[in-house]
This record gives C-alpha cells, structure tokens and sequence, in this order.
C-alpha cells in the first residue's frame, strides 16, 4: 500500500487465540496514546497523503477508539480516505461503519476464523455467531457495500461437520444483509511456534476441505478467495524446521523456489534429513523438545501446554 501512510494503533491483541504468533509472541497488550501519538501521526500522514491506515490486530479494542473516531469524523477530513485492519465481530458498531463509508472505504473485514461454534472454543475465540450476523447487518445499516470474512481450514480438532458450520453461517448472512456482498477468504492452519498449537502438524484435509468451502460458497454468490494449500504447507515447513533444513533451503534456491523445488530438495537429501512430513504434517508431543525450546518467549511451556489442554476440552 505505498500510498497509505498507515498509523500503528495497537501492538499485540488481548484475545489470546491459540494459533496465533501476533499474540502471544508479541504480549503484552500495549495502545498508542490519542493525544501523543495517534492524533500526531495521523496529522503528519496527511502532509503526504489523502489515504489513512489505521494498522494493528486488534485495533478496536484501543480503549480510546471511540475517541479516534469522533476526530477522524470531522469535517475537516472529508476528503481523506480511511482503511482499517481487521476488526472483531462484536466490535462493529454503527458508528464504526458509518465513518467508514463517510471516509471512501467500501468494506470491511472481521476475522472469524469457522462458522463452527466449537471450533471458536477450541481455538479461544471468543465469538457468538450472533455476533457475526449483526455485524453484517451493522455493516449494510451504516452504508458498507461489502463484508470480507478471514476463515480457516484444518485448525486441530476440526472435523467435516465443522466446515458445513461454516458454509451454513455464510449463508445465514447472506439471507441477514441481502446486497451485502460478501467474501470469504480462507488458509490452512499453520502450526507456530511459542503457541499452544505449536504442537500440531497441517491437517492434509485441510486440502479437501478448501475444495468443498470453495464449491459450496461460490454457488450461492459468496466470493471464496482460499490460500494455496502447498503454499501453506511450505510455511508450516519453515515455521517448524530446524538447523537440518538449512541444506534443504540452499537447494530449493538453486532448484528454482518452486513447490517442487521444495519437494525435489528432499529427495536430494533423503538420507540426511527427515522427511517432508516430519516437520509440515507431525504432531508432536507436548514433551519433545522442539527447535526454538532454548529460546524464551513472553510466556512459559507450562503456560501453553495448559492452555493447549484448554482447547482439548472442546476436541470430540
């Protein structure tokens, strides 16, 4: 985004999802100061550009935002274009969405992650689907043409049920907001590290599973934008590999950067490494020592195996 001067509002995020590295490698929870700081800033954005982003990954929970928006919506910045970072459900208001469209911004985005109740428990997303159908309707209401939903795939006790939970919800909100256009965008859960789903391997349904989200929603006029399956395996490869890979890196350089660059790397090495499924599709035990163990993260082990237990209470 090279023309929007973005504003860093929060760093961190107080909800602690379980798969999530912005969280819980980043704690604690800190806001920028609305006086000192967001308001200069924002000043300053507008000396070079008539686009604003507010950036953060949990922007909303700032506990000025209110505040944030009472000044942004002044007339004095009719013209400028307003972007925010994804929000959470029960945090669009009808303030919120009516600034939004006041300041040339068409849509907005809310990180659900399933349409499955159970799934939200398991990965400590403290959503109602209610929730979710009144932000839709709050988005339409405050003059929002569009909704963008961030989904996944393969989060670790997810089963087949779960997906049609999800496809189920996309259409509850199509019914709840009619003319909202919506979109959902999808990946593949990817295992990382200082998590309490450091644990997990890639879930190979996950493959599947994109496919059927991806038939059943376009069909009934959802925009299904998914991320590559192999692409996400690769992450989850680089996220959990350890000094071994670095000869498998050197030859997918030489070989190209290619998925099967990767997959042709391996069978080079075959005998020196572990295989492709050791680090991408395993899970590993809460015991084993994993390759960044030596390092210290914001909090203890024992801290994440007990809130990896958490989410197990929800596993079927």
């Amino acid at each position: 985004w090279p023309d929007i001067y973005m504003v860093e509002v929060v760093r961190s995020c107080p909800e602690m999802c379980r798969f999530c590295l912005a969280s819980y490698l980043t704690l604690p929870f800190r806001t920028a100061s609305l006086e000192e700081s967001l308001i200069p800033a924002i000043e300053r954005g507008l000396e070079v550009s008539e686009r604003i982003g507010l950036l953060g990954a949990s922007i909303t929970q700032h506990p000025q935002f209110e505040s944030l928006l009472d000044y942004l919506a002044q007339d004095k910045y009719d013209g400028v274009r307003l972007s925010i970072a994804s929000v959470r459900a029960n945090t669009v208001t009808p303030k919120l969405a009516n600034i939004l469209s006041r300041r040339d911004t068409r849509s907005i985005t809310i990180a659900v992650e399933s349409g499955s109740q159970r799934v939200r428990r398991i990965i400590n997303k403290k959503l109602e689907t209610d929730e979710i159908s009144q932000a839709a309707i709050v988005a339409k209401a405050g003059g929002l043409k569009a909704l963008k939903l961030y989904g996944m795939v393969g989060i670790p006790g997810e089963e087949d049920r779960d997906v049609g939970d999800t496809i189920s919800m996309m259409k509850t909100l199509k019914k709840a907001a009619p003319g909202l256009r919506l979109t959902f965008g999808c990946s593949t859960f990817v295992p990382k590290s200082h998590t309490p789903f450091q644990w997990f391997g890639v879930n190979p349904e996950a493959r599947k599973r994109l496919k059927r989200l991806e038939k059943e929603l376009r069909s009934n006029g959802i925009d299904f934008r998914p991320e590559s399956y192999n692409w996400s395996a690769i992450q989850a490869l680089i996220s959990r590999g350890d000094r071994r890979l670095s000869r498998v890196l050197e030859l997918v350089r030489h070989y190209g950067d290619s998925i099967g660059s990767y997959k042709r790397a391996f069978k080079a090495l075959k005998t020196e490494v572990p295989e492709l499924d050791f680090y991408v599709h395993a899970n590993y035990s809460p015991e084993q020592v994993l390759p960044w163990h030596h390092i210290d993260g914001p909090l203890p082990v024992a801290t994440l195996q007990k809130h990896l237990a958490d989410a197990r209470q929800y596993f079927r």
